[in-house]
Order: structure tokens, then sequence, then C-alpha cells
């Protein structure tokens, strides 16, 4: 029958596209029916435009492929699967190259330089353009399917180029933009800190990066970011402001952990005795922290025992001192601290030692004083 059929089809000439099937796959070459008088002798290297090791890496017996006739001698034909690839995968990708589609595709090798992806043809993904990210070792991208784009395209020079990162990009900055538009202030969501400065963190809420100002992280002076947070921590923030124009989001930790004031009357009591420093002066008294963003006022009435017309003129900015709780409230947020009443109460203190001392002396008189009469006796 071969021969019957090799009579009328005699005629295969360089450059036809024939239809075969699959008949035997050896180390180097792949046995195909073209419906010749032999099978036409498809090389290994006529398989892919990608290296392959073995044939069946790409066909297997009874595949129906399309081929071009590379070679015709009497009794051989020679045959080329990647020459009908190629014609039709340069058509699809200037088609996908003009109107910018995203597409999978598998990562076949590491080379130098990049990865080598078989798209019809052989694409190159340069390592700059694989993440948005440095990647220090690509071996574990062999076999992995990313989504890509390509960004040059020249069939002249017979080259590729391909983009995972304008993909990852353009997602992000989608992402970003719809949830500028949903961010409202006041809002409270959990983010992760991506960079620390000396002015305060970077925190992704969700593909976009907010700032939280150093003043922002929380309720006591913090020196440096790196006192309250690290890199990778996962904390809650509200969004203090959106400038959806500029995309700047102003994010605070501050304002959602308890506030200073919370629970202030089980901590602080009237009539302790505390240790403060002073924040503040004013003309009616002087501001002191009594513990950690929580201020009490000393009234100018309450800094001494004697009359004063300015508070300077006892105290100073950063000057501690001892103070007496007068009053607690924790509604409204105020302290009212007296130093006066120390002072009295030392003087009582120093006055009832006093009296106790001189009770002492004339008991020990009275006694001494006694013994002598009761001698003469």
């Amino acid at each position: 029958m071969h021969e019957e059929l090799g009579n009328d089809l005699v005629n295969f000439n360089v450059g036809d596209t024939v239809t075969g099937t699959v008949v035997k796959l050896e180390d180097k070459q792949v046995l195909v029916d073209i419906g010749f008088k032999s099978e036409g002798i498809l090389p290994i290297g006529e398989l892919s435009n990608v290296h392959v090791e073995s044939p069946d890496e790409v066909v297997s017996v009874g595949d129906e492929i399309e081929l071009i006739v590379k070679k015709v001698d009497d009794d051989e034909i020679v045959l080329s699967k990647k020459a009908v690839d190629a014609e039709k995968a340069w058509e699809e990708l200037t088609q996908k190259f003009e109107d910018g589609t995203v597409f999978d595709t598998t990562v076949k090798e590491v080379v130098k330089g990049g990865l080598v992806v078989n798209i019809g043809l052989r694409g190159f993904i340069p390592a700059s353009l694989v993440e948005t990210y440095f990647v220090d070792d690509f071996s574990d991208y062999v076999g992995k399917t990313l989504s890509v784009k390509i960004v040059d395209l020249d069939r002249e020079q017979n080259r590729i180029i391909l983009s995972h990162r304008a993909v990852v990009e353009e997602e992000a900055n989608e992402k970003k933009g719809q949830l500028l538009e949903t961010l409202e202030e006041g809002q409270v969501l959990d983010g992760v800190v991506q960079r620390l400065t000396d002015f305060g963190v970077f925190v992704d809420i969700g593909g976009v990066d907010g700032l939280v100002h150093i003043s922002q992280l929380s309720h006591e002076h913090v020196d440096k970011p790196s006192d309250v947070v690290s890199e990778g921590d996962t904390i809650k923030v509200e969004v203090i402001s959106v400038d959806r124009e500029h995309e700047r989001i102003s994010l605070s930790h501050k304002n959602t952990l308890p506030g200073p004031w919370v629970n202030i009357s089980d901590k602080v009591k009237n009539g302790d005795v505390l240790t403060g420093t002073v924040k503040r002066l004013a003309n009616f008294g002087a501001f002191v922290e009594i513990l950690p963003g929580v201020e009490g006022l000393v009234h100018i009435s309450q800094i001494a025992n004697r009359h004063i017309g300015n508070p300077s003129e006892v105290l100073s900015v950063a000057q501690e001192v001892d103070v007496k709780v007068l009053h607690v409230d924790e509604e409204n947020q105020r302290i009212s601290l007296s130093m006066k009443e120390l002072e009295e109460d030392k003087e009582q203190e120093d006055f009832s030692e006093y009296e106790k001392t001189e009770d002492q002396s004339s008991f020990q008189i009275g006694d001494l004083i006694g013994d002598k009469l009761n001698k003469y006796k």
C-alpha cells in the first residue's frame, strides 16, 4: 500500500505542510506516518523550539501532528514540528503583544540572566522582569507556571522578551486603586510592617502601603520605630487620612491601643504620692506627667506653701518632682495634684516628731528628778 501511496505522493516538496501520525519514538528522532512509502523522520531537534532531552517530552505514539517538510530524498523525508509551531506562534504572539494580553506559561529552564519558557517559540524572561523583588536563586522556578505579558517582540531578530513582573505590578496597581476607593477615615485594619524609617513605618494594608508616623506608633514617646515594631509584624492600624490623588495614606497604630487613661482610677488613687516630670508650665500651674501619657495639673495655689506669682519661680520643664494626688477624674481625663500638701504633710510630720522628742525629754527629766527626790526622802 505504501508503494502505491508513494507513487501517488512522491511529489512532496520542501516547505509543504503535512499531517502525520506518530508511530515510533526513538532516542534522537520520531517516526511519523505521512502516507509516504516510508515513515517520515522527525529529528529531536525539530520537535520543539526549546531544548528537550527526550521525544516523549513533546509527543506520544498515536498523536496526530502537523509538520513541515524540511528535506526530500528518494527514500527519506525529514520533517519539522517546530517550524509549524513557530509560524503559528508568531501569529498568536504578535496579536498578544498588540493587545497586551496576559497569559500563562511554564518555565522550561534556568539560564544565565533569566528564565526560558516554551510559548511555541523560545521565550525569555530576564531576571529583572521575573519578580518585583530580587531573586538570588531561580532553580525552584523550573516547572513553575507564571503569568506573563510580552514586552518586546522582534521576528527578524527572533527575540521574544516576556515579563512576569509587569503582570504583578499591574495587578498590584489595580488592587491599590480599588482599595483607595474603599478606604475611609476611622477604618481599623490589619496591616503588615514593610519598612522602618527614622520618621515612621510603612504598613501594607492589602496591596497598598500607608505611613504610620512615629508619633502614631504609641501613646508613649518613641525614640525609634524599632523600639515598637519589626519588619513582618502584623499590627492593627486606623486610617487617619486618604489622599487618593497622590495615593498617600496616613495611619495610626496608637489609636488602636488602649489609651493611658483607660482604668486610670485603678492605677492612681486619691492620696497617692508619686514622682513625676514637669512637662509644661502655664500661668495657672504646671502639668506633670505621672505615668507615660498621663499628665496631672498642679494648680499654682498647690505648688508651694507660700504665695508665688508664676510657676516658673519654683519649677522648670523636665524637672522631677514629688506630688500628691488630690482628685482623679477618669471620664474627663483630669488629675489634680499638689506639691504644697506634701510640704504641709512633711511639716506636720516634723512637728509630730518634735513633739514626740519633747515628750520623751520631759519624761526623762521627770524621772531623773523623781529618782533624786526619792533618794533624799
